[in-house]
């Protein structure tokens, strides 16, 4: 029969054939998939590898870095790296093999090389760099057209930022008076949460493309490690791909970051960036000083050269004006007395002629009006008759039909006042508020009220309103009904 071990004897073995294989600190490759320090200052992690071509992890194990060591090796690595020691490092750790009765296996994290970290983070950027190239489309934002008076400007930003407000003072306040459409999309600008931030305001000002004409990305600068989300493959892909161009200002002062290198337009600082559109601006307004300047000089030249052309044909042509209006004048002078004679004859005989045909047309005219008096009369008297006859018949029939009218108008009148006093209730009764009021809420993600659960995933912002305000939420886990 097998021998029989208690279960604390057998992690007893364990634990001794573990301290007997490892009986030194020894280096480990792993990537940190969770870090969490407690308040006594002890760090505890996650590490694992993943396949070399996939994301499928082959190897995790916990472990722990003690407070004492955490002080020292924290700002150590970041000081070294300028990169926060956070999840999604690559690490090189010396870390000591233990197995406990109650816990299990973990490492217990002695040292960190940052030299190693540096040289994956290194990788990591010419990977992306290289990938953006390969597929042809880092240079596709640098060859949109940058308008020629950029003033419509959609901006990125924390709206808490220093820098962006430097942005807006510098634009608003601009010695020349030049007038900006600025709109702000807030986003993070810095950690893990950056990426998904940034995309969302650039898919929010996609909706909006036709009226900005061109996006800002700004932050007031900061350390290489708070700077990091803009090495980010993702962010920069779709920058590449956004119809309008974009501007950066995030506060490098030594290294572009990618998202600096596939961006139209690469800037130091937000100020830069102001200063940037404002003489852009300048210079479209110093051209069109110069186009006005031309265009004067050229009209005032053409206007001289025209008068003086105008004064030399007035020289050449004035003896002959003189003597055409005097032969003119001659001629018209003979026409006008041939004509006044002429006039005269004719209103003699046309005189005469009028005189007698008026006669004959007052005498025709007076027979006529007597005939015309008499049919007259008769047809008046007739009318008269029919008339009478035709008021009196029709008399009680307009009675009748203005009696039937009014009882329709006003049943009309009541039918509309009851439709609208149930119209009146029904919407006090569909009020969103009162709604609200009973206990309902509303949850919304992105701007739009969520009714399944698939379109929101782990760890994205909702928004629930309520009848009194809204609350923010993460969302932690999803349970879908079978």
């Amino acid at each position: 029969m097998n021998e029989r071990l208690k279960l604390s004897e057998l992690n007893g073995l364990v634990k001794k054939a573990v301290s007997e294989a490892f009986t030194a600190p020894i280096w480990v490759i792993g990537e940190i998939s969770e870090l969490k320090t407690n308040r006594s200052g002890h760090c505890y992690l996650n590490l694992i590898e993943k396949e070399e071509n996939g994301d499928a992890i082959v190897a995790q194990a916990r472990a722990t870095i003690w407070s004492y060591t955490f002080r020292m090796l924290r700002p150590f690595f970041e000081s070294m790296t300028g990169q926060q020691l956070t999840e999604g490092l690559k690490v090189l750790v010396s870390v000591s093999v233990e197995f406990h009765e109650l816990y299990g296996y973990s490492l217990n994290i002695r040292d960190i090389d940052p030299t190693y970290t540096l040289g994956d983070m290194a990788r990591r950027r010419r990977e992306i760099i290289s990938r953006l190239q390969s597929e042809g489309v880092a240079e596709m934002n640098k060859e949109l057209d940058l308008p020629l008076v950029p003033q419509k400007i959609a901006i990125i930003s924390s709206s808490t930022a220093a820098g962006y407000q430097d942005f807006i003072d510098q634009l608003t306040n601009n010695p020349a008076g030049y007038h900006f459409d600025l709109k702000l999309f807030p986003a993070i600008m810095q950690g893990n949460q950056a990426e998904s931030s940034i995309i969302g305001a650039l898919e929010q000002i996609y909706l909006y493309e036709n009226f900005f004409d061109v996006v800002v990305i700004i932050r007031g600068g900061g350390s290489q490690a708070d700077l990091s989300c803009f090495d980010n493959y993702n962010l920069a892909y779709f920058i590449t791909q956004f119809p309008l161009p974009v501007i950066t200002g995030i506060g490098h002062e030594k290294d572009d970051s990618i998202v600096d290198m596939v961006a139209h337009t690469r800037l130091k600082t937000p100020t830069a960036v102001a200063e940037f559109l404002i003489s852009g601006v300048a210079q479209f307004d110093i051209h069109l000083d110069e186009l006005k300047n031309n265009f004067v000089g050229i009209i005032t030249d053409i206007i001289a050269e025209s008068k003086n052309d105008i004064e030399q044909i007035t020289r050449m042509m004035a003896p002959l004006t003189r003597e055409k209006i005097s032969k003119a004048n001659n001629r018209l002078n003979q026409t006008i007395w041939k004509l006044d004679n002429a006039v005269k004859v004719f209103i003699q005989s046309r005189n005469y002629q009028l005189v007698r045909k008026e006669e004959t047309v007052r005498h025709e005219f007076k027979y006529f009006a007597q005939l015309q008096l008499r049919t007259l009369e008769r047809t008046t008297r007739t009318l008269s008759g029919t008339l009478r006859q035709i008021a009196i018949a029709n008399q009680g029939q307009l009675t009748r039909k203005m009696q039937r009218s009014e009882a329709l108008f006003k049943g009309a009148i009541s039918d509309n006042r009851h439709f609208l006093e149930l119209s009146l209730q029904m919407a006090k009764l569909t009020d969103p508020n009162k709604i609200l009021a009973r206990g309902y809420s509303i949850t919304t993600y992105k701007g739009r009220a969520i009714k399944d659960v698939d379109i929101v995933d782990n760890f994205e912002l909702i928004e629930t309103r309520l009848f009194n305000g809204q609350i923010i939420s993460e969302v932690k886990s999803i349970k879908k009904n079978n």
